[in-house]
């Protein structure tokens, strides 16, 4: 019988890692994303406080939302009188996920306590989109892009618009995101879940997400694949209960005040040239095309579905907030791609995708100086005109818990403190107030305005300061 041959099993020997250049340092990879974080924090706060203190507000949504959150601070329904008196806003937009504000406005009661809240967490989605770019790029090549999200045209145009309860669902876009990137499908799911909580429309992206873990878990867990259909299924279902229950059940009318949106519009081709420019925006300067290899810009199709077939072209361009979502998507979506670009066997192909990221930085930054952040570079943004003291001290004359119709100048200024109704909407309320921003002439005899608006009622001026007025009641009337 022969004998049998002896194997010496071999020593193991640690293969040592090799980091990308740049990546020497892992402690301060770590670190680098919460730093950038940070100075974005600084940016966009600078940004929307000044704003704030410019009286330069751009509609009533940060009133709403204060009248909303001061509700919740202080355990009341939800009710946002702007939008009627009484009015409930979860029959407007299903967004309870605001609520989470309510411990913070309690201690620091302020709209400004909303625009700082927003910045930090547009400023925290940074952390993700940068560390998953580094993992996947190397440092500088992550950095770069971490950068070029900061700055990106989207999230700038949000971080200007006051206050919008989409500041929620950025970061936890980006965190599944990157979750889904570093191949933990279950923790992207568990990230994109509370989507549902944050707006009514949010549930199809959670769908979507979970259709992008389903795809790329296929051939290596048919367990998760199963979890993943089946979170997109909830998803779909969680926008469809909450779409024809949910919000016709808090809504006055009983239904949901924004299907004419979609049931009164033209051709999807309206507004194509519009249209085809908001995709030549998100797609150009922020990725360069790359991220069309990435399946994760599927994320993306929901949100710009229901805003290009919509009827109201606010929704078709780049203004606003609305495509700040769609920021943490295409950035990853580029973060995504890059490594199989660079190794295409095409050289041209290769060295476009090395150098991409810095290109990125540079659009970036190049349209930061035609974009809200590109105040920062000016004195103005820092300092707070007289004129805004002038107009404070004339909204100071109105008392605690009084009611007031206002138009937006003097909204913010009185949410805090007053019941505060929009103007030529009180429903039948006499309001001991009316504020008026006057500034570019258009209520040339405001007691008169006052008197189409309350015929039972009379009013006087009560005080004028750059180009406000405000106006008191003198006699009492019913329903006041």
């Amino acid at each position: 019988m022969p004998a049998r041959s002896l194997q010496v099993p071999r020593p193991h020997i640690p293969v040592p890692v090799t980091l990308p250049p740049g990546d020497r340092h892992p402690g301060r990879t770590r670190s680098d994303p919460w730093v950038l974080a940070g100075a974005l924090f600084a940016a966009y706060t600078v940004v929307s406080v000044g704003r704030y203190r410019h009286l330069a507000g751009l509609s009533w949504d940060l009133g709403i939302f204060e009248q909303v959150v001061r509700a919740y601070a202080h355990l009341r329904a939800p009710v946002a009188d702007l939008k009627g008196p009484g009015f409930v806003i979860l029959g407007d937009h299903f967004s309870p996920v605001t609520a989470l504000l309510a411990p913070l406005y309690r201690l620091f009661p302020s709209p400004v306590t909303l625009l700082v809240a927003q910045a930090a967490l547009f400023a925290l989605s940074a952390v993700p989109v940068t560390r998953a770019a580094v993992r996947l790029l190397g440092r500088r090549g992550g950095l770069a892009l971490g950068l070029a999200y900061g700055l990106s045209w989207g999230i700038q145009r949000a971080v200007d618009f006051d206050f919008h309860e989409i500041c929620f669902a950025v970061p936890l876009i980006a965190f599944s995101l990157e979750a889904l990137l570093a191949r933990r499908p279950r923790a992207a799911l568990w990230w994109a879940l509370p989507l549902v909580l944050v707006k009514e429309d949010l549930g199809l992206t959670l769908a979507a997400i979970a259709l992008v873990v389903a795809w790329r878990e296929r051939d290596a867990s048919a367990r998760t694949v199963r979890y993943a259909l089946g979170v997109a299924v909830f998803g779909v279902a969680a926008s469809v209960l909450v779409l024809t229950v949910v919000v016709p059940s808090f809504n006055t009318t009983g239904g949901y005040d924004y299907w004419t949106k979609v049931s009164d519009a033209g051709s999807p081709f309206d507004g194509l040239a519009t249209k085809l420019r908001t995709l030549a925006w998100l797609l150009v300067p922020t990725t360069g095309l790359l991220a069309l290899r990435s399946p994760l810009l599927l994320v993306a199709l929901p949100t710009l579905g229901w805003r290009f077939l919509s009827g109201d072209e606010h929704y078709w361009g780049t203004d606003w907030h609305y495509s700040a979502v769609l920021m943490p998507v295409v950035l990853l979506a580029l973060a995504d791609a890059l490594p199989a670009v660079r190794r295409s066997t095409r050289a041209w192909l290769r060295s476009y995708a090395v150098h991409l990221p810095a290109a990125a930085v540079a659009a970036a930054l190049a349209l930061t100086t035609s974009l809200p952040l590109g105040q920062l570079t000016g004195a103005e943004i820092y300092r707070k005109p007289a004129a805004v003291s002038d107009v404070e001290r004339l909204l100071a004359q109105i008392p605690d818990d009084a009611t007031v119709e206002a138009n937006i100048g003097p909204i913010s200024r009185l949410t805090s403190r007053c019941r505060v109704f929009w103007l030529g909407d009180t429903q039948g309320v006499t309001p001991r107030y009316i504020a008026l921003e006057n500034v570019d002439g258009e209520y040339r005899d405001p007691v008169g305005y006052a008197r189409q608006l309350h015929p039972r009622a009379e009013y006087g001026i009560a005080g004028e300061a750059a180009g406000y007025v405000l106006l008191q009641r003198r006699t009492t009337a019913t329903g006041g």
